[in-house]
């Protein structure tokens, strides 16, 4: 026996499949049922009832249709007789027939019941024997093909999933609540949707998130308390979206669970019509009367008999009844062929949800995923347009932002709050998925750091800080409304920016006319001077600091257009060599210029024509050789010279002409004799000669009365000149890492030293009179403790003592 436990699947399937089973598939399917119920009622007859029951005819018969059997029924006279008209005239060799009597042998019973099982197997009509069965198994059939789909490993899982999310979806309570939290913008945030895209160049190509959005036709109040959302139903929604994403990128691709659909259905239309015609053929094979012929004269005295099939004419209405109901059946099946054919099922349009909803963003879909949501719209649309909310990336930001605005509140953001080198209290955010709202309530943000944020929306909020100064966008994809924009233009003062493509460049950051600071970071063309984006330069009328870290191969020539205002320009190179630095010359009010690592191997002819120069830095470049130093003294407010971290073998000369020099940085390089005439540039404050192979200093180092800062760490200096401690206005002196020997005791002179570097020497004993440096104290004291204790006492303590 079947347990009833195996048919327990089948009444938990019903109501998780019922959403795509439109109404000519559940009237199908009661039609099927009540096919069913016919063949199994019809099955049931036959198991407990007679199949047959026969009568001898007591005259002989040597063909089936000589028997006469209307003496038995009245009802059966028509048929009879037109069996008779039908049947073929006895042969005359045949004999005339003659009266039949039975055998008294008391075996009457088993004699009929022979007669009925011979008779049926023999006389009775294949059709009329095995018609309930029939019903049975084409009932059967019919339901295999009608959810064949929902069976077959590769729809069975795309439909499981399917209906697993659209559930979810459905009672998920962000679906409810994005259609008031989205479409229920004010005018200000209705603004979002109709902006221009200034948020940076061929923004189709590079993220469909940051495209342009339609406008929403439904505007609805907006109301912040329905905006709240628990962090489980936070979680659960953002799931969704990520599940939503994956379902559509896989079932998109295909239309397999369209051809099986089809497929099933023109099966069952081919099946309905062939059933159909055997049925109507054969329904008339079905008699109440059956003549039959059996030659057991010997045993029971008769050879032909007539028979009553006892279930005939209940068979026939049986018959009449499947019929009807397989013609219903067949017009279900040729609907959905109509259906299928007289539209594109491979194309859904979510167009009267944007409209409805006001969700403009919505797309539209194809293949299995746009035939499935065909179906559930014939079960109820208001499932498409609940599920439609998750594949709206307006709803998805807008969850996205609830549940950030959540999880950053101004408190905790507050204590983010740090100091920069600058003065500014920074906020800085890092690998967020977006740009909580909570911080435009953090109103003393002086500078705004993003980094790496997935995307980073800057609403009219942004008004609020009303003391921001600096932004800076790390790796991050920004887009600003209009108000917002209009804000920054006016206040922003410093911008920064990141990037890995020059498409990722935001262009809006060319009409901050109010940016002083531009910092960009990122690859830019080779040749910058036909670069679309820094043509937007010229629009920065207020800009005095550009940097640019990036791979340039000249100096753009939109730089010129910021000749004007222009003070400070730096370019950072990842070591691809600058060639071209004409433009640098219409840079005439420039006062600040660093070229860092841009291989270069001599100071560029560019830099001498900058009269109002003060500050020139070319670190980590190429450099052998300075000769063409001399013509810095062109330059005559140059105070600051940075030529470390080069290759620099010696110092020429003429270096004396710089009169003017107040900072001179020779660290790391490979200089070997410092020139005397380095030392008559009598302005220098800071000198670092660090790191460099010098075996001496020549006593003309005395000169420089007004050095501050002075750096020979790294070297091979065995003894310092006396002439060294005339700069009685040396704060640090660095000596680190040399061969000294010893301290000359008139290091007590230098009475404004804060620092002094002497670790990695071979002194022996410090001269006592460390102690006449008063401002000398161990936090600025470099040297190894051992030598410290040569010290005596009360100068070790005095040493030891706060400032």
């Amino acid at each position: 026996m079947i347990p009833v436990a195996e048919f327990k699947q089948f009444t938990e399937q019903q109501p998780a499949f019922k959403v795509l089973k439109p109404w000519w598939d559940v009237l199908a399917e009661y039609i099927t049922i009540a096919m069913l119920m016919i063949g199994v009622f019809g099955c049931t007859l036959q198991i407990t009832q007679d199949k047959i029951i026969c009568l001898p005819n007591h005259i002989s018969a040597d063909y089936v249709s000589q028997i006469n059997c209307k003496e038995y029924t009245q009802s059966s006279q028509a048929t009879n007789a037109s069996e008779e008209e039908s049947a073929p005239t006895p042969s005359p060799t045949s004999g005339a027939p003659r009266e039949m009597s039975g055998l008294r042998n008391n075996l009457d019973l088993q004699q009929y019941s022979f007669i009925n099982q011979m008779c049926y197997e023999t006389a009775l009509h294949w059709y009329a024997k095995y018609f309930p069965y029939l019903v049975v198994i084409h009932t059967l059939i019919f339901i295999i093909c009608g959810n064949f789909w929902f069976k077959f490993p590769g729809t069975s899982s795309k439909i499981e999933h399917f209906i697993s999310i659209l559930g979810k979806c459905f009672d998920s309570p962000w679906t409810t609540r994005a259609l008031s939290e989205v479409s229920g913008e004010t005018t200000q945030e209705k603004e979002k949707t109709i902006e221009r895209d200034l948020s940076k160049p061929n923004m189709d190509e590079t993220s469909p998130a940051t495209a342009d959005l339609p406008v929403p036709e439904k505007i609805v109040a907006d109301t912040p308390a329905a905006s709240v959302l628990d962090k489980k139903e936070g979680e659960q929604a953002k799931a969704l979206f990520e599940k939503v994403k994956k379902f559509r990128h896989h079932v998109e691709e295909g239309d397999i669970l369209y051809s099986m659909y089809m497929r099933q259905t023109i099966l069952k239309f081919c099946k309905f019509v062939l059933i159909t015609v055997y049925n109507a053929a054969l329904v008339g094979q079905i008699h109440f009367i059956v003549p039959c012929m059996v030659h057991t004269e010997d045993m029971t005295g008769y050879n032909s008999f007539c028979c009553n099939h006892t279930k005939a004419h209940l068979f026939s209405k049986l018959a009449i009844s499947y019929i009807c109901f397989l013609g219903v059946y067949g017009l279900t099946c040729f609907y959905t062929l109509y259906w299928l054919f007289r539209r594109p099922l491979k194309e859904y349009s979510f167009r009267s949800v944007r409209e409805e909803t006001g969700i403009g963003d919505i797309p539209d879909v194809k293949n299995d995923f746009a035939f499935v949501l065909h179906l559930v719209d014939q079960y109820d649309s208001l499932y498409s347009k609940r599920f439609a909310v998750f594949l709206s990336e307006v709803s998805e930001s807008r969850l996205r932002q609830l549940n950030l605005n959540h999880e950053w509140p101004a408190d905790k953001l507050r204590q983010k709050l740090q100091q920069t080198p600058e003065g500014r209290l920074e906020l800085h955010l890092f690998k967020l998925p977006g740009l909580p709202d909570t911080v435009f309530e953090v109103t003393e943000t002086e500078s705004l750091k993003l980094e790496l944020l997935s995307e980073a929306h800057i609403p009219p909020l942004v008004s609020k800080l009303v003391r921001l100064e600096e932004l800076s966008l790390f790796n991050c994809p920004a887009k600003i409304q209009h108000a917002s924009l209009s804000y920054l233009r006016d206040h922003l003062k410093v911008l920064q920016v990141k990037f890995d493509d020059v498409k990722e460049l935001p262009l809006w950051i060319f009409s901050l006319r109010a940016l002083e600071e531009l910092h960009l970071f990122g690859l830019l063309s080779q040749d910058a001077s036909k670069n679309a984006t820094l043509e937007s330069l010229r629009e920065l009328k207020a800009l005095k600091v550009l940097m640019l870290k990036s791979n340039l191969s000249k100096v753009p020539q939109t730089v010129a257009d910021v000749a004007s205002h222009l003070q400070k320009l730096t370019i950072q190179n990842d070591g691809t060599k600058l060639l071209t630095l004409n433009a640098l010359k219409r840079l005439s009010l420039l006062k600040e210029l660093e070229l860092i690592r841009c291989d270069l191997e001599r100071i560029p002819h560019a830099v001498f024509s900058l009269n109002n120069l003060q500050v020139l830095d070319l670190k980590e470049n190429s450099l052998h050789t300075i000769e063409e130093i001399i013509s810095l003294q062109h330059c005559r407010k140059l105070s600051v010279l940075r030529l470390w971290h080069n290759q620099i073998a010696y110092i020429p000369e003429h270096i004396r002409k710089l009169k003017s020099l107040e900072e001179l940085s020779l660290n790391r390089n490979k200089i070997l004799v410092l020139p005397p005439q380095l030392f008559l540039c009598t302005k220098l404050r800071h000198l670092d000669l660090s790191h460099n192979e010098i075996r001496e200093l020549p006593p003309e180092v005395g000169v420089l009365q007004l050095l501050q800062f002075f750096a020979v760490t790294g070297n091979f200096i065995e003894e310092l000149p006396n002439e060294l401690f005339f700069c009685q206005r040396l704060k640090t002196l660095k000596l680190g890492q040399n061969k000294l020997s010893s301290l000359s005791p008139k290091i007590g002179s230098l009475t404004s030293l804060v620092k002094l570097e002497l670790k990695g020497n071979r002194i022996d004993v410090l001269p006592p009179e460390l102690g006449s440096c008063t401002s000398l104290k161990k936090s600025g004291f470099s040297v190894e403790h051992a030598l410290l204790e040569t010290l005596p006492l009360d100068v070790r303590e005095r040493l030891s003592e706060e400032s």
